[in-house]
């Protein structure tokens, strides 16, 4: 399939946000290829941040900006229809030239800052703000709603956790995409689509197989990262007051 008759399909998320399984379920579709954080590398050269296994991602993925938006805007692997790339808002700077979008379909997926800052600092240290995206996937969800001519429609890992047959319905209708009961359910393991940080951060997702029931976070979350959730919260709240529900 020709680039120009890729439908191509951008997951707007944060970390720790239930974007990894929802690669799970677009990957599970036949016709469907993922790719696992393009700008990743990108971000790490940018900001210095020291993320688990920092070098590894630099010296094996792309880290010029230009050339991971040009793949973007490009066909998905293999020729297939379609290509959902699963995208991290806290990727993408302030001054980043976003016109490779254009051509791309977009939603947004959110959770509550209180369970992703717990989750996060679980797995690495204490994150700041700019770390949890929330910020910066406000920002997106408005350029990109500018850009496109319509808001794009928004999630909550919760609503999907709790019914993702209604909420992956409505996310495909959405995006005038056919719905396809194969997003519900995918086997067990790693995937050679998954990036190269997926050990120090999939180990659950590995063990998957479908959307597991909604239930409070296990995780608890710092007296120190309270001030952060404050500030990420009004983000939240406002998409949260578009999102699709069941």
């Amino acid at each position: 399939m020709s680039g120009e008759d890729t439908i191509r399909i951008c997951g707007w998320s944060g970390p720790r946000n239930l974007s990894t399984a929802l690669m799970r379920a677009w990957e599970n579709r036949p016709d469907c290829a993922v790719w696992d954080e393009p700008f990743y590398a990108a971000y790490l050269v940018e900001t210095g941040h020291d993320h688990p296994g920092r070098d590894e991602v630099i010296s094996a993925c792309e880290a010029d900006r230009a050339k991971v938006a040009a793949a973007c805007a490009g066909p998905a692997p293999d020729g297939a229809p379609l290509f959902y790339q699963k995208q991290m808002s806290q990727h993408m700077p302030d001054d980043a030239d976003m016109s490779w979008t254009d051509g791309c379909r977009h939603f947004f997926l959110i959770r509550d800052p209180a369970d992703v800052a717990a989750s996060y600092a679980a797995v690495r240290e204490k994150p700041g703000a700019e770390e949890l995206g929330f910020i910066r996937q406000r920002a997106l969800y408005d350029e990109i709603s500018i850009r496109q001519g319509a808001a794009p429609p928004v999630i909550d890992a919760r609503d999907l956790r709790q019914d993702p047959r209604a909420i992956l319905s409505k996310l495909c209708s959405a995006l005038d995409i056919a719905f396809d009961e194969a997003m519900l359910s995918w086997p067990a393991g790693k995937r050679a689509s998954d990036g190269i940080w997926a050990p120090y951060w999939y180990a659950s997702v590995e063990k998957s197989t479908g959307f597991a029931p909604w239930k409070p976070s296990t995780h608890e979350l710092p007296d120190d990262l309270l001030p952060i959730v404050e500030i990420c919260r009004p983000h939240f709240e406002e998409m949260s007051a578009r999102r699709l529900t069941a």
